[in-house]
């Protein structure tokens, strides 16, 4: 039996849905026809009205702890959840943070696609007028988080192939499959050789290490070098000659803000290494096996975050 799968739209652009139809192989035709039983989809479903209630009265009464939920965008908590409803149930509206809260109760797996849904992008950036939360934050339960602004298709397409044909794929400690967000960006870049041998671009369009135009890839877990984008794997950002700005980031957009402003240098005792040294800092620590203490001491700004993971101290599981 296909597992019945539904796609909530909350507080969100569409982009991710969008994305997911450009999915090349496997692509979406064999999503809907052999993978799974695709049951309701907010953006590209016939249905609407009571026809739609019905299919999520169906899948609480007679499917539950079956089915995956899908959720796409953050959860708007204000005014009691009503800046986003889903229809009429009962003659009342129901609102995002009900739905959500209903069907991810009884889902056999959640799963939160893109960041806006994973960790709150940028609805949920400063001010948040409408208090919105990303999914784990409104469910008593795990939530895998596929984040990206918007996603690759093949990061979903792989994440529910994972689950339909072997159950939950290995997490990280922010929830996210280590199939796809197992590296930094900058570890997998065809151009971290410029990098390592302090070889910078100094304006958009040329083609060495953008660390210093503001690239995200020192602190952003993603395999966009490698997958890449555009069907058959034809380019990512960096290709494009622009700088990771690090959309599948826990933190993205606020902590990731300016975009074009280059990371934190890195602070050792009595030593200010710019980005011009931090490579071969990175190569040495690797190699000697740099313990979280140490590292938590030496690196500062949001580099702290990745060193931690990187040697070893892991955060909270959400």
């Amino acid at each position: 039996m296909k597992p019945p799968v539904i796609w909530l739209g909350t507080n969100t652009c569409a982009g991710d849905s969008l994305s997911f139809l450009n999915a090349y192989d496997p692509g979406y035709q064999f999503f809907i026809n052999e993978l799974v039983d695709f049951r309701y989809n907010y953006l590209i479903g016939a249905a609407e009205g009571n026809t739609s209630i019905q299919i999520f009265e169906s899948a609480l009464t007679e499917l539950s702890g079956q089915y995956i939920l899908i959720v796409e965008g953050t959860i708007p908590t204000l005014f009691a959840g009503m800046c986003s409803i889903i229809g009429y149930r009962n003659g009342q509206p129901w609102t995002a943070l009900q739905a959500v809260k209903e069907l991810g109760a009884k889902a056999r797996y959640v799963i939160a696609a893109g960041t806006c849904a994973a960790f709150g992008g940028p609805y949920s950036s400063d001010p948040n007028p409408t208090r919105s939360l990303p999914v784990h934050k409104v469910l008593d339960k795990p939530v895998i988080n596929v984040p990206g602004c918007p996603i690759n298709p093949e990061w979903m397409m792989g994440t529910l192939m994972h689950l339909v044909r072997y159950g939950e794929p290995e997490l990280d400690d922010y929830n996210r499959p280590k199939l796809f967000y197992g590296e930094t960006i900058h570890n997998l870049c065809q151009r971290r050789q410029y990098f390592d041998d302090s070889i910078f671009a100094k304006k958009p369009g040329e083609p060495w290490c953008m660390y210093k135009l503001g690239c995200k890839g020192p602190t952003t877990y993603a395999d966009c070098p490698y997958r890449q984008w555009n069907g058959e794997h034809l380019s990512w950002p960096v290709k494009a000659n622009t700088p990771c700005i690090g959309c599948t980031s826990p933190e993205f957009p606020d902590g990731d803000m300016p975009f074009f402003s280059h990371l934190p240098d890195v602070k050792l005792p009595g030593i200010r290494l710019s980005a011009n040294r931090f490579g071969m800092l990175t190569a040495a620590a690797t190699a000697l096996g740099i313990g979280a203490h140490l590292a938590g001491s030496i690196v500062n700004g949001r580099l702290f975050k990745t060193w931690q993971k990187g040697f070893g101290t892991k955060p909270k599981r959400k």
